[in-house]
């Protein structure tokens, strides 16, 4: 614009009128658009969510809606849903699972253990007291039911965990302790197919089958003190575990329990440290492993690993007792495997879940079966099979299983690769990668991770690789993680943290009225807001989206009939009150002004700073989220001048601006600072998508003679958008093109604010006549390191207060090119506001220019910045 004509702008008078909004139609109390119909309940997907910490009453089980209590999820669990029970302090409930899933789609009930709880575990179950006889878990009558990772402890004496009269049970990962008494897992009542896995068994506790009882498995658990019975269950499989029962029976199977299956375990069964094994004062009693004459038919014994130094017996078999190993296999034929010899394990002690490693020496190393029915996938830490390479493969199968229940690991390295942007993805799409790489051969990943997403309350247990997380919303983006190759027991170094930042592509919307205090919509009432109060707008979704996935909304803010001066500030719910304003206005004026306002809870609060009451209209142009269009900040130029081409709007017409040539196909809408000048009556001046109804909206208010801008963010169909003077008078209309959404724009929003970031009154002092300020633009750096993208456009409200003389004022990029259009017009006195989206230009700079003969004083309040999105 020349500065000619900028002097025009400036010098019409202001005059202050009784200009409307819209006309104060009656106004139903919700919106019609169905876009902003109420949310409905949030739905439950394949995961539900426990905290006792975290929990909201009445909860629903979603991540931001947990249950309180196990045996909520427990009475609404659907086949093919986890739920995940997060720490906290212990659950003391008595959980009864009475729902099963199917053999596609077990229920699973998953402990998120891991780093960071004085305990590291989830512990579920009551005090022991008098009078209570309730176990932590029981598992009765259903099928298809997973527990995974818990700490369970019973009541009086029931035990830790039952499974009665259930089949397809997996309980896997448990720990069950002797100072939890009483400390048993029990599996009764007729049940089959139980799985009991890499679980600890500490002190006196143990694990007991009972009669009836068909094709139990346990695999890769370790017990202390205590250990498994096995009573008339035939075809029950005792594989992989490590049992150091202090001279005790360690595997006793009775009754008739024929086809038992016990290979590949290590047992010592004599007193004393581990490192100093000792006889037994009675051995017998010290038997490693026992079945019953009646238990013998079809029972295999083989590939186990057994101390000798107990004096006991390595095996009772029948009626007969050896504690000579080639006697046992030419006794009996089993055995033919069996090692008789230290296994060389050495206690790691842990509060919650200690278990014992084997040195690369042990010859329990490289010498199982790896083709035995049960053997688990991973050992008792989720770790892989691994071939030492010093060690002879001498076991069966692939030859390099080892014997017991943890398997020993080579040297490991671990690569991370920090959070960033998915290429070619949705912009909240990011990724992050932990890899490792280990120097003995395995037969599958080693490790996992502890993450917790920024956005999340919960982290999460994943294996180690890469990941891939969508964020809800726009802002900082940052994971923090833990590895582990003993689930969780230890770590790999301490949590580390990376970030980046996401932006969020723009939706715009035919302009449709969502706030009108004149007319009980969006508010219950038709009184004005009071002074100093605030009314909240609530916008639970637009379009379809929740507003959970909304990182921000574009309003155009309007007030009317105001009894005071002062101004409104528009904010998100949920927020302290910023030092930023939206809307300047004095007594009787009816002024607009376009408001980006980051969303936090679906709320918008609108807070009245004045000492009067004041009306307010807002109507809804659009929002940011994960899909829409991508942005492009150009430099301002004049697409429409009605003074020089066309003449003014005549009363009540529309005029269609064809953009055609200026933006590429492809554009879903464009930035329009729009500026009404010279017009003989009030009115109203709409900006609207070509080819649609004029809607119940506004963009512009204005009286005659005044000179006003509004900045506009309208959709655009094929490459037109309608303006409409909604007006008894004639009107000149000015638009400046300043950037679109679409068509290839790939630039995303980063909602920072709203916040203060520029005030002339705070020391730096007015703007003198055509004098210019300039201004770097914060951006979001959520580590603080500089190393967040940088802006490429600035998203701000300008005020203009205190001017001396009527004028322009103008932002623009930092560069050599003084800026053509205007942003602010104001008259002398006066303090006016309009919002802009401009380009950040060399150094990060942006430049406000002061186009008047008087001095003024300048206010920037940022609600946000746009970002280029990466490849």
């Amino acid at each position: 614009m020349r500065t000619s004509v900028l002097a025009r702008f400036a010098l019409v008078p202001l005059t202050v009128g009784a200009g409307l909004a819209f006309p104060a139609a009656p106004a139903p109390a919700a919106s019609p658009d169905a876009t902003m119909a109420p949310v409905p309940a949030a739905a439950v997907g394949a995961e539900l969510h426990v905290s006792n910490t975290r929990c909201v009453t009445g909860g629903d089980g979603s991540l931001t809606a947990p249950f309180c209590t196990i045996s909520a999820a427990a009475a609404v669990a659907e086949p093919g849903q986890t739920v995940l029970v997060h720490p906290g302090v212990e659950y003391r409930e008595s959980v009864v699972i009475s729902r099963s899933g199917t053999e596609d789609a077990p229920i699973t009930f998953r402990a998120v253990n891991g780093p960071g709880e004085a305990a590291t575990v989830v512990k579920v179950g009551k005090r022991r007291g008098p009078g209570g006889n309730e176990s932590a878990f029981t598992v009765r009558g259903v099928h298809d039911v997973v527990l995974d990772g818990f700490r369970a402890a019973g009541e009086g004496a029931a035990e830790a965990v039952l499974v009665d009269g259930s089949s397809r049970i997996t309980l896997d990962r448990l720990v069950v302790a002797e100072y939890e008494a009483p400390a048993r897992v029990r599996i009764t009542g007729g049940s089959a197919e139980v799985t009991v896995s890499r679980g600890s068994f500490v002190g006196g506790s143990g694990l007991v089958v009972d009669p009836g009882v068909r094709a139990a498995l346990i695999t890769a658990n370790t017990f202390t003190v205590s250990g498994i019975t096995v009573r008339d269950a035939p075809g029950t499989k005792i594989v992989g575990n490590t049992l150091t029962t202090n001279c005790t029976f360690a595997v006793d199977v009775t009754g008739t329990s024929p086809g038992v299956s016990i290979r590949n375990n290590i047992v010592e069964t004599a007193g004393g440290p581990l490192d100093d094994a000792q006889p037994c004062r009675w051995p017998a009693q010290a038997t490693a492993i026992a079945v019953s004459a009646e238990s013998v038919p079809q029972t295999v014994a083989d590939h186990n690993l057994i101390e000798p130094a107990s004096g006991g017996p390595l095996y009772r078999w029948g009626a007969t007792d050896y504690t000579s190993l080639p006697e046992f296999v030419a006794a009996t034929g089993n055995g033919t495997h069996d090692i008789a010899a230290n296994p060389r394990l050495s206690a790691v002690p842990m509060y919650d879940r200690p278990y014992y490693e084997i040195a690369p020496n042990s010859p329990a190393v490289d010498s199982a079966d790896a083709t035995a029915e049960g053997v688990s996938r991973t050992d008792l830490l989720d770790n892989p099979h691994s071939d030492a390479p010093a060690v002879p493969n001498t076991g069966t199968g692939s030859g390099y299983h080892d014997r017991g229940a943890v398997e020993v690991q080579g040297p490991t390295t671990v690569t991370e690769v920090p959070v960033r942007h998915k290429p070619g993805g949705n912009p909240l799409d990011v990724t992050v990668g932990l890899s490792v790489t280990t120097a003995w051969p395995t037969d599958g990943p080693l490790g996992k991770v502890s993450r917790s997403w920024s956005d999340e309350p919960f982290r999460r247990v994943v294996p180690l690789g890469p990941e891939e997380h969508r964020f809800r919303r726009a802002g900082g983006a940052c994971e923090t993680h833990q590895v582990t190759f003993t689930d969780f027991r230890w770590t790999y170094g301490a949590p580390k943290t990376s970030c980046t930042v996401v932006g969020a592509a723009y939706t715009a919307l035919t302009p449709q009225r969502v706030l009108d205090t004149r007319a009980a919509l969006g508010v219950p009432g038709t009184v004005p807001i009071p002074a100093n109060t605030e009314v909240v707008l609530a916008l639970p979704q637009i379009n379809g989206v929740p507003a959970a996935d909304i990182s921000a909304v574009v309003l155009n803010v309007t007030v009317t009939a105001p009894t005071s001066a002062g101004f409104l500030r528009v904010y998100p719910d949920g927020t302290t009150l910023p030092d930023a304003s939206t809307v300047n206005f004095v007594p009787g004026e009816t002024v607009p002004n376009l408001v980006t306002v980051p969303m936090s809870n679906g709320n918008v609060r609108i807070r009245n700073t004045a000492s009067g009451t004041v009306h307010v209209v807002a109507d809804l142009q659009g929002y940011y989220s994960a899909s829409g269009s991508g942005f492009r900040s150009v430099a301002p130029s004049r697409v429409l001048d009605t003074r020089s081409v066309g003449g003014s709007f005549a009363p009540n017409t529309g005029r269609t601006v064809d953009l055609s040539g200026r933006i590429p196909s492809g554009v879903t809408a464009v930035v329009l600072n729009v500026t009404v000048t010279e017009p003989t009556t009030s009115g109203v001046l709409t900006v609207h998508p070509y080819g649609t109804a004029v809607p119940t909206a506004s963009n512009l208010n204005f009286v005659a003679g005044q000179t006003v801008p509004n900045l506009v963010m309208v959709p655009v169909v094929n490459g037109k958008v309608s303006i409409q003077n909604v007006s008894s008078g004639r009107t000149h209309v000015v638009a400046d093109l300043s950037g679109w959404f679409g068509g290839g724009a790939t630039d995303v929003f980063v909602p920072y604010g709203p916040t203060r970031i520029y005030d002339t009154r705070d020391g730096e002092g007015a703007l003198g006549p055509n004098g210019w300020g300039a201004l770097t633009v914060p951006y979001l750096d959520p580590r603080g390191d500089k190393t967040a993208p940088q802006p490429t456009a600035l998203v701000a409200n300008l005020t203009v207060t205190a001017p001396t003389r009527a004028g322009v004022l103008a932002i623009h990029p930092n560069g050599p090119d003084r800026p053509t259009a205007s942003n602010v017009n104001y008259v002398a006195g006066e303090t006016a506001s309009n919002h802009a989206i401009v380009g950040v230009g060399e150094y990060g700079l942006v430049v406000l220019f002061n186009n008047s003969s008087g001095h003024t004083h300048v206010i920037v309040d940022q609600a946000g910045h746009f970002i280029a999105a990466a490849s």
